[in-house]
């Protein structure tokens, strides 16, 4: 299982990570791997304000269907649109071409308090 270790993750198998003054985000290896092949992923509109925890999207595989929830507190500022005719890039690159949404974060520091890549690691097990 690879782990970004710029990222904090939530124990719904979402990661973020600081870019500039946003946070970009996505799921993790493990999430992918036990989806299977991703076929579909629906993501929200640009401008949508989501609480942390609120469902921000789905993700389809060939096995399942499963929800999105929000890292942080933030607005959306940008949607990867490569998934719409590419989403197996959640599959082949989770942590780099496979993220979802990018965050201006309600509080910058709030990824600080997920998950540190360690802490998600030993969940799993």
């Amino acid at each position: 299982m690879n782990l970004d270790p710029n990222a904090r993750y939530r124990a719904t198998h979402e990661w973020v990570r600081p870019d500039a003054a946003e946070l970009v985000c996505g799921i993790s290896d493990h999430a992918q791997d036990s989806l299977g092949d991703v076929v579909y992923v629906e993501l929200p509109e640009v401008g949508t304000v989501f609480r942390q925890g609120e469902v921000f999207g789905v993700v389809e595989s060939v096995k399942a269907a499963s929800d999105l929830y929000c890292p942080v507190d933030g607005e959306v500022t940008a949607v990867n649109a490569d998934l719409a005719k590419h989403p197996e890039l959640v599959n082949t690159q989770p942590h780099a071409g496979g993220w979802m949404i990018r965050l201006k974060p309600a509080d910058p520091r709030s990824w600080e308090g997920l998950l540190t890549p360690v802490d998600y690691a030993g969940g799993l097990k």
